[in-house]
Order: structure tokens, then sequence, then C-alpha cells
């Protein structure tokens, strides 16, 4: 065994946020190493239940919808949790060894960023993963705290931070002040069902059928909150219902935002939810601080404009909100006395 003196000069700490759309990893003292796709390519070998990993991250994501019928592309986890085991662990071991280059003698403690609204179950299965890919000692902090922390929020002061973290598979509402989260809310339901929504909408209303990663692109290249005067357009190309064949059609903006309206909706009815439900001391101090929109969703356009049509409150949206989760966990290992707070 390496004594203690030497473990902790060469072994360098991560933080993981491991998000239903995209895992990234946090080298501790270096920044941001790894921003990934959560998606992993594995070939079944003669049909059995064993499989061999081929890709991971954004080459695997590539294979999304194009692998033959041995070779599968997984999502291992759905709804901001772990639903396939073997796949997550995979996945963490590869992104963790690619943030970890040089210094494979050396096992780093890690700190994963969970939704906060995950059962005890969930929580013992993110840590057993991390364990198994590699970890020395896991640590777990809500996504909403790790987000507050890498927008800039004074969370461990005794003022109301707000934040709303929108990610692939969840929607996660927290008043946050002194180091704990104050109020919570957590509903199923992110991009992920905003992309779902539009291929919907496009096979309903075009009988046309798109894949998920086309949808995607739909979503961020012309996806909007709210109606736009002069609206943009998008060529799309799919497989025609009718008749099978390749097909390409024309939408605009205004029919993605009607797609979106669903669940765009959900998420307008959750922060008013919570807005209704925080303490009245807690409501005064939102007045003056506002809201912060965190995670990848966040960037939908008109969004912020549509909270505070809403809501009547200020609305901004972090500096970097797909990133703001894992920098904030990686403040939090960089600040010791953070870290003492928010995971006493």
């Amino acid at each position: 065994m390496l004594p203690r003196f030497i473990t902790r000069r060469f072994s360098n700490d991560l933080a993981v946020d491991l998000g239903t759309a995209n895992t990234l990893v946090y080298v501790k003292g270096k920044g941001l190493a790894v921003n990934e796709p959560s998606v992993i390519a594995v070939r079944r070998n003669g049909g059995s239940s064993n499989k061999r990993v081929l890709a991971v991250g954004k080459e695997a994501k590539m294979m999304v919808g194009r692998t033959p019928g041995d070779i599968e592309a997984i999502r291992p986890l759905r709804d901001g949790v772990i639903a396939d085991f073997d796949g997550a662990q995979a996945m963490l071991r590869h992104l963790i060894r690619k943030a970890h280059t040089g210094r494979n003698l050396i096992r780093p403690r890690i700190i994963v960023g969970v939704p906060s609204g995950i059962t005890p179950v969930e929580r013992k299965a993110v840590r057993e993963a991390a364990q198994s890919a590699g970890a020395s000692k896991v640590f777990l902090i809500d996504q909403p705290i790790a987000a507050a922390i890498g927008a800039d929020l004074p969370v461990t002061e005794p003022v109301c931070s707000m934040v709303v973290d929108i990610g692939g598979g969840t929607t996660q509402v927290a008043v946050m002040s002194l180091a704990g989260i104050v109020y919570g809310r957590s509903v199923r339901g992110g991009g992920n069902k905003m992309d779902d929504a539009i291929m919907q909408y496009v096979k309903q209303r075009h009988n046309l059928l798109i894949g998920e990663q086309f949808a995607e692109s739909i979503k961020t290249t012309i996806g909007n909150a709210v109606g736009d005067e002069v609206a943009e357009y998008l060529q799309i190309k799919g497989r025609d219902l009718p008749s099978g064949i390749p097909r390409s059609i024309t939408i605009d903006s205004n029919e993605v935002r009607e797609a979106l309206s669903e669940p765009v909706r959900v998420i307008v009815e959750t922060v008013k939810q919570a807005l209704e439900e925080i303490p009245p001391e807690l409501s005064a101090d939102l007045i003056g601080r506002g809201i912060v929109l965190t995670g990848g969703v966040a960037l939908l356009k008109n969004l912020d404009r549509l909270l505070h049509r809403e809501t009547q409150v200020p609305i901004r949206i972090a500096d970097d909100p797909l990133c703001a989760v894992a920098l904030g966990a990686g403040k939090a290992l960089d600040i010791g006395d953070i870290l003492s707070q928010i995971l006493n």
C-alpha cells in the first residue's frame, strides 16, 4: 500500500455530473476534463448475456439508431437515475479513466451529483456504480446545490437562493439557505421529454418518422418557449409513414413551440408551485435575488422570458448552464469548507 502522503500528492479527486443526457467529469485543481453523452455501445457475444464495450460517449451516440443486430447503443440512465447498472458502471469507468489519465495507480475520491428526489435505493446504485468504476471513496451531492455553487450563488449564507435545474431526465426546483435545501421538488422529465414531444408532433402532423438525434437538433436549433413574430424555418428528413420512403419537409419555430407546449407547461407549473409553497420570508428574498436557470434546457429560447411572465420574479440563466452541476461539485472539492458543510 502506498503511504498516505504519496497518495494525497499524486491523486486527483473528481467531481461527476452523472446526467441522463450527458456525463461531465471535473478534476480537482484542473477544471472540466470530460463532457460526453451518457451513451455506451456494446456488442453481444454470441447471443449470450455477456457484452463487450465498443464505444462510450460521442462515438457511441453516433451509433444510436444505426447499429446492426448484435450491437446495442444503451443509455444507462433514465429520468436521472441508473436504469442499466452494468452499462452505467462501464461508462463511468471509461470516463473516469479518461479524466484520470496518467494516474491509474491512485484510486480517486469522487463526488457525484444526483437528483435531489431520488430514493435511497437509487442513491445506493449510484454509489456502488462509482465504486465499481474505480473510486476509493464516493460522496453524493444534490444536483441543485451543486448547480447553485456552479452559478456562484451564496448557498452557505442565510439568504434565499433558488435554482431550477432542467436536464435531460429531470426538472429540479430547489430553494436553498445555510447550505441546505429548504424546499425541493423534482419531476421526472426534461430535455428528453421535449425530444419525444417533437418526434410525436412530426409523426402526427406530417406523417414523418424522425430519430431522437434529429428531434434534439430541432429543439436546439429552432425550439422556442414563446411564439416568434418572425418564424424560423428548418428542413428535416425522415421516413414517410404512408410510403415508407425517405422524405424531407420544412417546419417552422411556431410548430416546434406547439410541440413543446406540454413539457414546457410542466416546467412552468413546477416553478409556480414551488413559489406558492416556500416560506414567506424566503419569498421576499426572491423579489430581489430572482431565480437562476441551469441545465441544458435553460438554453431553450425564451424559456426565461416565459417564466418571468408567469411568475413576475426576475429570471436569469447561469453563465454556463450545461456545466453548472459539474463546476459546482468541482468548486466544492477545491474549497474544503464548502464541501464540509454541504456533505454533513
